[in-house]
């Protein structure tokens, strides 16, 4: 399975890919980070995001995009520029037809590390393990999109599955028609004076 992670961001969009399956060691393929200048529209900073995320798409053939689901923070004008381009990364990767995946940073982390809360430099440092790298990628964002497509690969797959598993479980059990409650209309006598 190849997955592309997005770190989603106005200012840097991490992006990674990576190779592999559970229970077998998995392969960097790219990373990188898209940058937009804060000096530009933010209209066509998401336009430059969306060229972007085509272009490794059309690359790299992911058969899954994981990106990271947007949270609360207190700057809302981070919140807003994160939310806008995680739309984009969605978009471009519904368009091309890709299953989308939200991760939350936490599950992310967790997945990596064992622990929900582990720092950037924690992720950092078993993103570098994992895929056996020279050293951990840089800046955060990108070893953040290549931890996006590890949790992908090793949670996504069993979610998947899971979910096969529902669907074919409720087209098999037979649904049973519920009688609906008849409606009466009462007329309610017109008082004369």
């Amino acid at each position: 399975m190849r997955v592309l992670g997005i770190d989603p961001g106005l200012t840097r969009c991490g992006m990674g890919v990576v190779d592999g399956s559970v229970g077998r060691p998995l392969t960097l393929v790219d990373v990188n980070v898209l940058r937009t200048s804060s000096d530009l529209p933010v209209a066509q900073r998401l336009v430059t995001i969306e060229q972007g995320v085509e272009a490794w798409i059309e690359e790299y053939r992911p058969d899954a995009v994981a990106v990271e689901r947007v949270f609360a923070r207190s700057d809302v004008s981070t919140v807003m520029g994160t939310a806008q381009a995680s739309g984009i990364a969605m978009v471009v990767a519904a368009r091309r037809g890709l299953p989308i995946a939200l991760h939350t940073p936490s599950e992310v982390k967790a997945a990596v590390s064992g622990s929900g809360r582990a720092t950037k430099q924690q992720v950092g440092a078993m993103v570098t393990r994992i895929l056996r790298l020279d050293a951990p990628p840089k800046p955060a964002d990108a070893a953040d999109a290549l931890a996006l497509a590890i949790t992908h690969i090793w949670r996504g797959g069993a979610q998947a599955r899971l979910d096969q598993a529902v669907a074919r479980q409720t087209r098999a059990v037979p649904t049973r028609a519920v009688p609906t409650r008849a409606t009466t209309t009462r007329t309610i006598p017109r008082r004369t004076p």
